[in-house]
């Protein structure tokens, strides 16, 4: 089955808000309207209603890149699901292996946020991926399969077929390390299997898989080969117009 691929943006917490216009006009001079693909953003929370103003109407879309699972209430710094859809969010990046490594994240409360995001109708990015150790170890299926049934435990069969996963190779996250097309597409593999038999062959099927994990110009072309890579999680590339319209831009 053919997916359309997504390439998505991750800015991490750079850009002050001229800054992040000024880029995301960059980014429509240089890729025009996506055709064939879906080209995503997820800028800092403050600034997230500025560059929709820019991309919603090219046709790009917009995620936020974590939430609270509540609703409202005392938590300090959080931002809800409901937020981010009135900002014009259609999607949320969650259990970004930053933010397990800093801020504690675990599988229980990626699996709350996954929650949170379907009730608001925001198709959650869920992040899983491995450690350089844990690589080493003869982990890495172990380690994918806990942190993909911890996050999805709570879904019902049919939110698997709007679902985004991304795996993020840790050790390849910022370091200009990236995992051949063969290790990706073998862990690919393997979390479209573990997909299936949490919902169905077909819904499955349909789920995208996106690899992160310093994806560049010159390596998305290899990557996006592959038969269970449907698009990519792209870091620091994406903070470069040129560099993010080539990967958009991607052959395979």
């Amino acid at each position: 089955m053919k997916r359309t691929p997504l390439l998505a943006g991750n800015w991490k917490m750079n850009g002050t808000l001229s800054e992040a216009v000024n880029l995301a006009r960059d980014l429509f001079r240089q890729i025009g309207k996506p055709s064939g693909r879906e080209v995503l953003v997820a800028p800092p929370f403050p600034v997230l209603t500025c560059v929709a103003a820019e991309i919603l109407p090219a046709g790009y879309l917009l995620a936020g890149q974590n939430l609270h699972w509540e609703d409202s209430g005392a938590f300090t710094g959080e931002v809800s699901a409901r937020m981010l859809v009135e900002t014009g969010c259609s999607h949320v990046i969650i259990g970004h292996s930053e933010r397990r490594q800093y801020f504690s994240e675990t599988d229980a409360s990626v699996a709350m946020k996954v929650g949170a995001a379907l009730r608001a109708n925001l198709i959650p990015i869920v992040c899983v991926g491995e450690t350089l150790a844990e690589r080493e170890n003869g982990q890495t299926l172990g380690v994918i399969e806990r942190q993909v049934r911890g996050a999805l435990v709570n879904l019902t069969r049919s939110a698997f077929p709007s679902l985004v996963l991304a795996y993020e190779p840790v050790w390849a996250i910022g370091t200009g390390r990236v995992a051949t097309p063969e290790q990706a597409q073998h862990v690919h593999e393997a979390i479209r299997r573990l997909v299936t038999a949490l919902s169905d062959e077909s819904s499955a099927a349909m789920c995208r898989i996106l690899y992160g994990g310093s994806v560049k110009p010159d390596n998305v072309d290899d990557l996006m080969s592959q038969p269970d890579i449907d698009g990519a999680l792209v870091g620091g590339a994406s903070l470069k117009a040129d560099d993010f319209a080539r990967i958009v831009a991607f052959q395979s």
